[in-house]
């Protein structure tokens, strides 16, 4: 989350909360790097939608959004120079406030587009991280069956060369968690996700979306075999 003065600074590491293992050198900067492959990818197709995913995850960094951060960061860097009169893209720029982990990432961005569209997307495109690539291509595109034909996965380096190779490390251990508990509903991830809603918020998309709520409420290391609409 931001909790600088001002998000013209987003690509200075003091302007983000960070926890002590991202604090290496260029981690603002390989954030900013995905707020600017999503809005490439959104100047790209005039018929999408970008939406930035993550919930207010941490009490120390006070009440403020992942999302909200970094749709008010991309607008204070004026959209990494790709905006203009004919497509103004915030417009088209929205944000999905309660994601906790990287499962509702995926999810509760399919639930908003509904939201705002009325309808499920006919295309997934998520932004993140290289080293998460095989985590949403292979387990979380699983989960929620989304078709393969219709998911892209856009990867972004991480902060530095060092950052790589620890992230790459820890990334195993997160994939075997989520090949034990597809749907983060277990003890262990469960958990995790718990506490990363400490404002208690929880999620709106059950009443917005009430052809997901089979998927939301799933639980166990079978995968969903409910009607979805897509």
């Amino acid at each position: 989350m931001f909790t600088g003065a001002d998000y013209r600074a987003a690509t200075e590491n003091d302007s983000w909360f960070l926890e002590s293992y991202q604090r290496s050198p260029g981690q603002a900067e390989a954030l900013v790097a995905q707020m600017r492959r999503g809005v490439e990818a959104l100047k790209a197709n005039p018929r999408a939608l970008l939406i930035f995913s993550g919930g207010k995850t941490r009490a120390d960094a006070g009440s403020v959004s992942e999302a909200t951060s970094y749709w008010q960061a991309s607008r204070a860097l004026d959209w990494f120079g790709l905006d203009d009169d004919r497509d103004p893209l915030a417009r088209r720029a929205f944000t999905e406030e309660h994601a906790r982990d990287s499962l509702e990432n995926a999810l509760f961005g399919i639930a908003r587009f509904a939201e705002l569209t009325g309808k499920a997307p006919r295309n997934l495109t998520v932004v993140g991280y290289e080293f998460k690539r095989e985590r949403f291509e292979k387990a979380h595109r699983t989960a929620v069956r989304w078709p393969e034909e219709r998911f892209t996965y856009l990867g972004t380096p991480a902060a530095n060369a060092e950052r790589e190779a620890e992230s790459a490390a820890s990334e195993a251990a997160v994939r075997a968690a989520f090949a034990e508990d597809p749907y983060a509903c277990g003890e262990a991830l469960g958990a995790k996700r718990t506490g990363r809603d400490p404002f208690n918020v929880g999620h709106p998309y059950e009443g917005s979306n009430p052809d997901l709520v089979g998927l939301f409420r799933h639980c166990g290391t079978e995968t969903f075999a409910g009607k979805l609409p897509w």
